[in-house]
């Protein structure tokens, strides 16, 4: 491993890096080369990063061969298989290069990874996720943003950042390094968009992780020097790497917004030299106009863009030779193509002119429209399904234009990263019509309406991670036997419309897969067609489950035990959401009645009574809970209800407080294929789990060892495994720490991944596709055959049952033939 660090005037900075690099990082030293390139800083610096940190490297420019030349220099000087690039302003964690390597080791299409960039406090985001606009300008995603993460999940990008990115040794090679040319500044965006355009991938890998001062070399600097070589930069290379019909388009339209974005920028009037307004006075007329520096970087890289094409006109043929990828296959990882960058109005005008009149969004396609669509309430307080959703969205919307549309009355969210609205029935026209894509839950297709007509051409994802008929038998337990049977034949029906319409489907366990296979086959959308070219059916029905986030929680204000008045060393076992007719808390409170005979400072708390959607009736069980409790003394000393429901984003507070979770139901047919997603608030937060078997998440539990399974309705075995969680610590932390490694698979990058994949490249189901029919048909029979076919029938029936069968069959033929059926 050879790690380079570009020196210019900033020796401190540079000896506090290499410093780090040498004695923090979690790497073999006998492995590990350190190159320090000083760019003829002139000030003495080589000498004194010499005397600093004599284990580094020191190679000394001839001069400044600005970043992309002073890399290129250290790499003529390492021996190792692994470059590394380390701004000098910057620092590494200790697992940098390590994590950095399992990613190059375990995934061999990979030929660099990005690191994760943070500011040197470790608190806001540096580098995440990379973009790049149609007229040539990378920028980092999300910069600027506080690390709450949502962006700890390894994912493709285009390009990694220069300040901390991690290449084969042998690639960089065959790419000719970085570009000399560019001095400073989307070298690296070059770099990554080369790699891409040959078939190797730029992977970002969050636990490789880095921190920045960010352009402390740039510090002393006038900005409109930096602006030159961005301008500049982005014209290089957006004419090196796109293919010749994309070029066509975009370079004269780049060209011309360079021009607009000076002049705006500059705040210059563009009519100036308009004969009409020409001075009375000749000498005045004459007299210089001043040009903001702000504005000239914009023209003056226009003319080094020019002076530069004859080289880069080789360089283009290069790549272009040697690329196996298209401009549409890299879209995706440009993530939103068609962003403006600038927020001058004058700017934004002229883009939208010269993106119409050079027909760039059909070059670049524009993003593609997600509707989501939920039934459920979304405000700071939140259920299942409205939370499934608002994350569908968030996922979605890093790559594509997303709303977020609720058919509820209560429509108050939190500050979002997409648009969310709420819409009645009747109003959902207008949301379809905009979207490409349609994600739906719960009654979404019943609600929309034209979707369901088979002549809709819209992409619909049906999410049908809630098998609603099953738990409506037990919801529905309070109702007359005529009411249920009539509600479960309508949510039957809505279910079955959606399985019947949609192109692609969610499930959240492998046992709702296996359920809703056979709800599928029966409709017949397991086709021959579709199994012989996916025997698997992924391709139609995939696994995507219930997800948390990918930052482990941090308190951020009082939890329960301030809330409910108990003692800091009370034992609470938490139980987070509703109480529902599928759910067993009667066993549980049972169970804490018979535990606190040995345990006097066990509490139950019950973190939310009240459902947050308003059409979300009370159930009869949750009556039955307080009552239950409150005949055995317990309300108040060992167990507690919280009436309201606690906001979505406070949650985290109410879990620290806990010491297990505890989830119970009965057994019956709902468990069995039930996804609680509340389990996942107690991995999320560490928390040791005690369920009741029957369902996946207690073979989860049980195969894992996160915590306690227990027989259903068996209040003993309940009390023994409350007692084991809570009192035996070293079994809680041996659960703890299982659970940190489970819960990575439950983060909603990875638990989304199917359907983000899906709207990269969303197809109809191939049942759905117009002017489908048999590849091989049954052949066309002659009269012979037909003659020969109907005797071995006549045969079949009177064996089956003599003449009256005959006639029968026989009776059935004319009036199909009468009907214009055969």
């Amino acid at each position: 491993m050879s790690v380079v660090v570009v020196n210019y005037r900033g020796a401190d900075d540079t000896t506090t890096c290499l410093r780090a690099l040498l004695d923090d990082l979690d790497y073999p030293s006998e492995l590990l080369q350190v190159i320090c390139v000083d760019n003829a800083s002139g000030d003495g610096s080589a000498e004194r990063v010499r005397a600093a940190v004599p284990r580094a490297e020191v190679v000394e420019a001839p001069e400044n061969l600005g970043f992309a030349g002073g890399c290129n220099l250290g790499v003529k000087h390492a021996r190792g298989a692994v470059l590394a690039f380390l701004n000098n302003d910057a620092r590494p964690d200790r697992g940098w290069l390590r994590e950095a390597v399992r990613v190059l080791r375990e995934e061999p299409t990979v030929g660099a990874v990005a690191s994760k960039v943070l500011d040197w406090e470790g608190r806001e985001i540096d580098f995440v996720d990379a973009g790049l606009t149609w007229f040539g300008m990378g920028y980092k995603r999300h910069a600027g943003q506080v690390d709450d993460g949502r962006h700890d999940q390894p994912r493709d990008v285009l390009f990694g950042t220069g300040s901390a990115l991690v290449v084969r040794a042998s690639l960089f090679a065959e790419l000719g390094g970085f570009d000399e040319r560019f001095f400073m500044f989307y070298e690296d965006v070059d770099l990554g968009w080369r790699m891409n355009l040959r078939g190797w991938r730029v992977r970002y890998e969050p636990k490789s992780l880095t921190f920045h001062k960010h352009h402390a070399s740039m510090s002393t600097v006038d900005s409109s020097r930096e602006l030159f070589l961005l301008e500049r930069n982005a014209l290089a290379s957006l004419y090196k790497n796109f293919s010749d019909e994309t070029l066509a388009k975009v370079l004269p339209a780049a060209l011309a917004l360079v021009t607009r974005r000076a002049t705006a920028r500059g705040d210059i009037d563009p009519k100036q030299l308009e004969i009409t307004r020409r001075p009375a006075d000749p000498a005045q007329d004459a007299a210089p106009v001043p040009v903001p520096r702000q504005a000239l970087a914009g023209f003056l890289a226009v003319d080094q863009f020019v002076e530069m094409l004859p080289s880069l006109a080789e360089s283009r043929k290069v790549e272009q030779a040697a690329r196996r990828r298209t401009d549409a296959d890299l879209l995706p990882l440009m993530r939103k193509a068609m962003e403006p960058a600038y927020p001058l109005p004058r700017y934004l005008a002229a883009h939208d002119v010269l993106v119409e009149v050079f027909g760039l969004e059909a070059a670049f396609g524009r993003p593609r429209r997600v509707l989501v669509l939920t039934g459920d309430a979304i405000s700071d307080r939140m259920a299942g399904p409205a939370i499934r959703a608002w994350h569908m969205a968030d996922v979605l919307s890093a790559e594509h234009e997303v709303r977020l549309v609720t058919t509820n009355p209560l429509c108050s969210p939190p500050e979002a990263p997409f648009p969310i609205a709420q819409a009645r029935s009747r109003d959902l026209g207008a949301h379809v019509d905009w979207a490409d894509v349609v994600v739906l839950q719960g009654h979404g297709l019943e609600e929309t309406g034209t979707l369901k007509d088979k002549a809709s051409t819209k992409i619909v994802v049906c999410d049908i991670y809630d098998p609603m008929h099953l738990e409506l038998l037990e919801q529905s337990k309070d109702d007359t036997d005529e009411q249920r049977e009539k509600h479960l034949v309508s949510v039957t029906a809505v279910l079955n419309n959606q399985l019947a319409r949609g192109d692609f489907f969610l499930c959240a366990s492998e046992r709702q897969r296996h359920f809703w296979l056979g709800h599928l086959t029966a409709l017949g959308r397991l086709t021959p067609a579709l199994y012989d070219n996916d025997p698997t059916v992924r391709s139609l029905l995939a696994v995507a489950p219930f997800g948390l986030p990918g930052k482990p929680p941090q308190r951020t204000g009082p939890g329960l035990r301030d809330a409910l008045g108990l003692d800091a060393d009370d034992k609470v076992v938490l139980w987070a959401g509703g109480v529902y007719s599928w759910f067993d808390p009667l066993t549980l409170v049972q169970a804490v009645d018979r535990l606190r005979g040995k345990r006097s400072d066990v509490r139950l708390v019950f973190l939310g009574m009240k459902h947050p959607n308003p059409h979300v009736p009370d159930m009869g069980i949750a009556g039955q809970t307080r009552a239950l409790a409150k005949r055995l003394d317990l309300v108040g000393s060992h167990v507690f209800f919280n009436e309201s429901w606690v906001p979505y984003q406070d949650r985290q507070n109410w879990l620290l407080d806990a010491n297990c979770g505890v989830t119970t139901h009965f057994e019956h047919v709902e468990t069995t294929f039930a996804f609680r997603t509340r389990v996942l608030d107690y991995l999320w937060s560490g928390l040791p789990i005690v369920t009741t078997d029957g369902d996946s998440f207690a073979d989860l539990v049980s195969r894992e060892g996160l915590g306690v399974v227990v027989p259903a309705e068996d209040t003993d075995a309940l009390a023994a495994a409350l007692e084991k969680v809570l009192y035996d610590e070293e079994f809680a932390a041996a659960c703890a720490e299982r659970i940190a490694v489970v819960r990575e698979r439950f983060t909603w990058e990875v638990a989304l991944a199917p359907l983000v994949e899906f709207c990269r490249n969303p197809r109809p189901a191939a049942d759905r596709l117009p002017g489908t029919a048999p590849l091989v048909p049954n052949p066309v029979l002659g009269t012979r055959e037909k003659v020969q076919r109907d005797i071995k029938l006549i045969r079949e029936y009177l064996d089956a049952g003599g003449p009256g069968e005959v006639a029968r069959r026989a009776t059935g033929r004319v009036l199909k033939k009468l009907r214009g059926h055969g």
